[in-house]
């Protein structure tokens, strides 16, 4: 469903006067992945109901798809272009060179030119919440994490949150298994119950998804068994009421709303951590009988800590090798 809403493809096949209103192109995995895509769509759609605008949108169903998208908006004058996810990052390279005086903008990866604003997110942060929650909500002292496509970002995710279960517990055992090497590995929820149900026979007991469309297939699983999974992106709380310990938010929804903003776009990389209030863990109705006061006081003070720079989290794009 497409909205101005208008679709690439019909852009390309009529000719319809130039627009000045955004668009956003959303990864794999669909609008409604209850996750990343979805974030980015709730920015769009808060940004259309404060504003009165209206924007445009595609959903690409694989990476072939990216720079065609890309340059149908760019050349039917929509601006700024936001491409969600670091699929897009060669294809709006190539677009941004073509079309100079088009605002693009990108969400989770880094393109360097004049005229794109790059949003990244120091997800490590946040993970490292999320893993001192799960060693201390743990009973097996084995937690697990389900990673989607076997990159750099979702590596960094992982040590960040073995760094903050290491620093509850040295005991506490880590599983991690990423789910594939190619983009379809954000789309696969079928694999990501059957990966969870393997790390429940090795004695995970919590087990947090990064995997896009893939771990809602994780949080099922989790439920399913009667142990706590943990949510990433959107706030998934809610899709498994008492089986959620929590999910790490990361504000793609700001990410998108300051891109469409006039005001606010501007070329270069934006990096949003605690500090910046691009990442938090959700607390609703949802969970709170999950979450001990214990433990709130431990995420509290663990983000004030970050935040203010006396909690220092391993960064691999920084730091070298994970050592936890």
């Amino acid at each position: 469903m497409f909205s101005l809403r208008i679709s690439a493809a019909l852009l390309v096949c009529t000719s319809v006067p130039a627009l000045a209103d955004p668009a956003i192109v959303y990864s794999v995995g669909g609008k409604f992945d209850a996750s990343f895509n979805e974030a980015a769509w709730r920015g769009a759609e808060h940004w259309a109901m404060e504003t009165g605008g209206n924007y445009g949108e595609f959903e690409i169903g694989g990476t072939a798809q990216s720079e065609q998208a890309l340059r149908a908006f760019a050349r039917r004058g929509f601006d700024p272009v936001v491409a969600i996810g670091y699929l897009h990052a060669d294809a709006l390279a190539k677009v941004a060179a073509e079309f100079p005086d088009t605002r693009f903008a990108i969400v989770d990866m880094v393109v360097d030119a004049p005229n794109v604003m790059s949003v990244v997110f120091r997800e490590h942060e946040g993970s490292y919440i999320t893993g001192a929650m799960a060693s201390m909500a743990s009973d097996s002292g084995v937690i697990g994490f389900v990673g989607g496509m076997d990159i750099p970002l979702i590596r960094r995710f992982e040590c960040g949150y073995r760094q903050g279960a290491a620093a509850q517990s040295s005991d506490t055992q880590v599983i991690v298994t990423m789910t594939g090497t190619t983009p379809d590995a954000w789309a696969d929820p079928v694999r990501g119950a059957e990966i969870t149900r393997g790390q429940m026979a090795e004695g995970a007991d919590v087990v947090m998804q990064a995997a896009g469309g893939t771990g809602i297939g994780v949080l099922q699983a989790a439920a399913d068994a009667g142990i706590l999974g943990i949510g990433t992106d959107s706030n998934q709380n809610a899709l498994h009421p008492g089986f959620v310990l929590t999910s790490m938010l990361k504000r793609i929804d700001v990410a998108v709303q300051e891109a469409f903003d006039d005001d606010v776009w501007a070329p270069g990389v934006r990096s949003l951590g605690i500090a910046e209030g691009g990442l938090s863990i959700s607390m609703d109705e949802s969970n709170a009988a999950l979450v001990s006061d214990e433990m709130k006081e431990m995420a509290d003070l663990a983000a004030r800590s970050i935040a203010g720079g006396e909690i220092v989290v391993h960064d691999i794009y920084t730091d070298g090798d994970c050592p936890f």
